[in-house]
Order: C-alpha cells, then structure tokens, then sequence
C-alpha cells in the first residue's frame, strides 16, 4: 500500500526548515532581491542547519548518513517557499557534496568532504548548463578529451551558482574521444565529471549574470581554454559517474523548489483575495477568482506528488529518469502558471514592488532553464 504519511524525522525535519523559511529568509528576501546578494547573516544560520554536514557520514567528519531524495524534496520545497535565491545560495555546496558522496573515490571524499562540516559557510559549486539556445543535457558541447596524463577541458558553461567564491568546481564534460551521439542514454553514458581548482590555469571566471529572476544569487558564465587536469581530477577515478541519476536527483530538487516557489504565490493570493473586498464582497467569493485559486491548489498538490514519486523511485535504486523527467517539466511549467495568476489576483497591486508576487514570477520563469543547480 502506498503511504504518503510522513515520518517523525521527516516531519519535524519539515516544520523546522518551513519555521526557518518563514522567519528567516522571507523577510530578507526583498531586500536580497534588490541587492543583488543574498544577506550572509541568514547564509550563516542556515548552515547552522546542517543542509550538508547531515548529509556527510561520520567517517568524514559529518553527523549524517546517506541522503534521502524524498527528505531532501521535503525540505527543498519550504526554502523555495521562503525564497528561490537564497535557497539556491544555501544548497549550492551540495552540487558539489552530494555527486562526491555517491561516486568519489576515497582520497577524493578525504580531501574535500571534512572542509564542509567545519566552521561556517563553505561555497561550491557545479557547472552543468551551456549557453546555447540547443544546449542538451544528452549532448553536452564542453568536451574532455584525454591525453597522456589525464584530460584537457574545453568549452563554456553558465548558470554557475558562486563560482567565484568556490575553491573547487565540479565540471561536467563529454569525453572527447565519444562523439554526439543521438541516443540519449548513450550521450548521458559519455559524460563525465571533473573536479576543478578555482585558480586552474585556463579557467575564466565570468562577471555576475544580470538575470531577470534569482537576483540574489551570483552566477556566473565559465569559460574553459584548454584546462589540463591529471587524471586524479575525475570524479570517481576509473569508474567514473552516473550521470543520468544525478540529474535525476538534479530535477527532483528543481521540481521540489518549483512546488514551493508556487505554494508561497497560491497561499499569499489565497491570503489577499479573501481580504480584499469589491461590491461589498471578498474577491475570493467572485466565481472567477475563487476558481483561479482552486486550480492553483490542484496543480500544486498535482506536482508535488510526481515529485515525491521520482524521489521515492531515487530512493529505491530504481531509475527514475521518467519520473524526474516529468516531474521538473510539469513543476516548472505549473509555477510560472500559479505565480502569473497569483499576480492576476492582485490585479494593479500584483505589479508593484510592494508585494512579493511579482518576485515570485520572475524567479518561476527561470525553472524551464534550469539544470543542475540544485540537488537532493
């Protein structure tokens, strides 16, 4: 029988990261927005909550134990329904904690995983996304080709969450020996990952984006002139990675942020239609909003749950690369729709600054672009 009660861990683990998204983050969150940085004293405090060190096992240094997709989308979905921005800002280490956790070798997790369970904030960061209108996750053009001593790393990413503050950056290339090929699960098969130094020779390091939404989180555009790395760079040595199900887990992530970026527009909506009043009647009672709102619940709850049964596949070993497919299409897809309707609800004052819904709409468009930014 399917359950979809939570446990105790996973509830208490969800009302005290909601508390924090409520309490903490969402009233910075303008003001992050506006600045175009997200506040360090909130960066601070969440890494007080262990988001990482709970998922990095005693054995090196951690106090967590394998993390679970399912927990990992519960808890995504209450920091996207603080804040998209500083949610991305927070989590951004675990794109690079987490691939480590489940293809490193062990000289690579003993060097780079005790660094994130101690003292305070540590940036990290991956690079996935290529600037090109026929970028495909499936027929990545950064390419690693091999050479005598290791491998030699050309091409350009963007959407590189804190690259510039990040010591080591992990790199997802194509072997350059494999060629595009047209069957995806052969162009996932041919990619690999690569742990870079931020002060490889090379490596370029491009100025903050200046994107329409996530204004508080510094990305930035990677550009890779024949960076040469020997062979102890790869991610997991010889045996390389499972591409394929780390962006699995990359969307299952998105989709959960997606859930609560629209939840936070469908609940102050909900909010500010029963308050505001016209011809002597909340606006919620007028049939058109009152329907607005209803299909904006349904599609919320609707992704949730595809969400949290390609979490659930993840946590099963099983592939869920349908599941996590659909789930971050119909996730991304469904908060742009509940985030626009949120501010039609407002009408006039959905428009204006004073209300975070138009906040919540630009960052919402974002998530058809997003790739591997996030993880669970």
């Amino acid at each position: 029988m399917v359950s979809f009660e939570l446990s105790e861990d996973q509830r208490l683990l969800q009302e005290t990261v909601a508390a924090f998204a409520v309490e903490q983050i969402r009233p910075l969150a303008r003001d992050a927005d506006e600045r175009g940085a997200a506040p360090e004293s909130v960066v601070a405090k969440a890494w007080e909550l262990g988001l990482v060190a709970s998922a990095i096992p005693e054995s090196y240094g951690g106090f967590g134990d394998v993390p679970s997709a399912l927990t990992g989308a519960i808890v995504l979905e209450e920091l996207g329904y603080g804040d998209l921005s500083i949610a991305l800002h927070v989590l951004a280490p675990r794109l690079l904690v987490y691939p480590l956790l489940e293809h490193g070798t062990e000289e690579q997790k003993n060097r780079l995983l005790p660094a994130f369970t101690q003292g305070g904030f540590r940036a990290a960061t991956a690079a996935v996304v290529e600037p090109s209108l026929r970028f495909d996750l499936s027929a990545l053009t950064t390419t690693a080709t091999p050479e005598t001593h290791g491998v030699v790393l050309h091409g350009r990413k963007a959407f590189v969450p804190l690259a510039e503050s990040s010591e080591t950056l992990l790199v997802y290339a194509r072997r350059g020996d494999r060629p595009p090929s047209e069957n995806p699960a052969e162009g996932y098969r041919a990619v690999d990952a690569f742990l870079v130094d931020h002060g490889a020779a090379g490596l370029e390091i491009g100025p903050p984006e200046k994107n329409m939404g996530i204004k508080a989180l510094r990305s930035h555009e990677l550009t890779l002139n024949d960076v040469r790395l020997g062979a102890e760079h790869r991610l997991g040595g010889d045996r390389g990675i499972d591409f394929a199900r780390l962006m699995n887990r990359s969307r299952v992530a998105l989709g959960a942020l997606a859930v609560g970026v629209a939840r936070a527009a469908f609940d102050y909506a909900r909010d500010y239609a029963k308050e505001r009043k016209a011809f002597g009647l909340a606006i919620a009672q007028k049939q058109a909003i009152a329907f607005m709102l209803a299909e904006m619940a349904i599609e919320i709850d609707a992704s949730r749950l595809l969400v949290w049964e390609a979490a659930w596949k993840l946590d099963r070993n099983e592939d869920a690369t349908r599941e996590a497919y659909l789930a971050k299409q119909y996730a991304a897809s469904m908060a742009l729709k509940v985030t626009d309707n949120a501010v039609q609800v407002l009408g006039g004052h959905g428009y204006v600054r004073d209300h975070p819904v138009e906040l919540w709409l630009r960052n919402a468009r974002g998530f058809a672009s997003f790739e591997g930014m996030a993880i669970v």
